[in-house]
């Protein structure tokens, strides 16, 4: 079952952390360092039904942040 709900201890500590994670980097380190995490990440989980549905989530997400963007 995929968590909707924020699931994080921290959640603001987590974020400064990704930040500084890629301060300094070039936007193609930077995205080779997400493609990293993210491969790290889904590993953790390691249940494919929830990966395979965080995937469609997340591009679902995405698609209605770009139809309400000015």
């Amino acid at each position: 079952m995929m968590h909707i709900t924020p699931n994080i201890p921290d959640p603001d500590a987590f974020y400064a952390a990704l930040l500084d994670t890629h301060r300094g980097l070039s936007a193609t380190e930077s995205q080779a360092l997400n493609a990293r995490l993210v491969l790290l990440l889904a590993n953790q989980i390691g249940d494919q039904a929830v990966l395979m549905s965080c995937l469609q989530t997340a591009r679902n997400t995405g698609a209605t942040h770009r139809r309400n963007d000015p």
